[in-house]
């Protein structure tokens, strides 16, 4: 499936761990502005496919990355390419929240602060308006300067994903990112995905098909390092046309 502006263009992506060949040929079109979830078992090259995005392999001497990863039509892994800005394009949420070790507004604050904003009003500003954009604003006012850690794992998963807006990127990655959570929090995680995508262009790693059907817009069914099938969401998880994808859904494949 193919777009007119996509967002992330990858283009005959292969990814290789030593002798390994994680991600083969690898080509898809992430549409911008809409969600998008990876699915498929553990172990099939979802969460490798998806660090490629921000180049998160990069401090691994072992990987070898061929193919192209277009961003707004860039490639990110051309020479040359600066990428502190490609990342800084890009949230990241991971499995488990890691709030830094500072408090609440420290947290949101940090990365302006890193970006060169200095103004006290201006970031008063943005902590207030990125903490209401996850729905966090009112259990946290009253206790800004209090340590990120005293929120509970729900809440901290949302401030991670506030202190990623804050440095007003493009793109939302997540890795599984409701997986430690208990069920009302991820109910307002996937929430949040719903509304954010006004805005950003998400892109999900999740084992959970339940979640893909409320969430995304598209779905790809990864398996053994290769996309077997992309398709707008409810025709993937409904009406499969491969059988791979066919027998996953189904709950044929571990």
């Amino acid at each position: 499936m193919t777009f007119e502006t996509p967002h992330i263009r990858v283009q005959d992506l292969n990814l290789y761990y030593g002798a390994n060949h994680a991600l083969k040929n690898i080509s898809i079109d992430i549409p911008d502005k809409k969600v998008t979830s990876f699915i498929g078992p553990s172990g099939c090259g979802k969460t490798t496919l998806l660090k490629t995005f921000n180049r998160l392999h990069d401090s691994s001497l072992e990987v070898k990355v061929e193919g192209k990863v277009l961003l707004d039509g860039e490639d990110i892994y051309a020479k040359g390419v600066d990428v502190t800005a490609i990342r800084k394009k890009m949230g990241l949420l991971s499995q488990r929240p890691f709030p830094l070790p500072m408090s609440i507004y420290d947290n949101i604050a940090y990365g302006p602060r890193i970006h060169g904003e200095r103004d006290r009003h201006k970031l008063d500003h943005l902590v207030e308006q990125y903490l209401k954009d996850v729905a966090l604003w009112d259990e946290v006012k009253d206790r800004l300067k209090a340590p990120a850690s005293r929120l509970s794992i729900g809440q901290q998963q949302r401030l991670c994903l506030a202190r990623g807006l804050a440095v007003e990127p493009e793109i939302i990655l997540g890795d599984e990112p409701t997986s430690a959570l208990d069920p009302v929090s991820t109910q307002k995680i996937e929430e949040l995905f719903l509304q954010l995508k006004e805005k950003y262009t998400i892109v999900l790693v999740t084992h959970i098909l339940r979640q893909a059907r409320r969430v995304s817009d598209y779905c790809a069914f990864v398996y053994m390092g290769e996309i077997v099938e992309f398709a707008p969401t409810e025709q993937l998880l409904l009406d499969p046309k491969e059988k791979l994808t066919k027998d996953y859904v189904r709950g044929f494949l571990s």
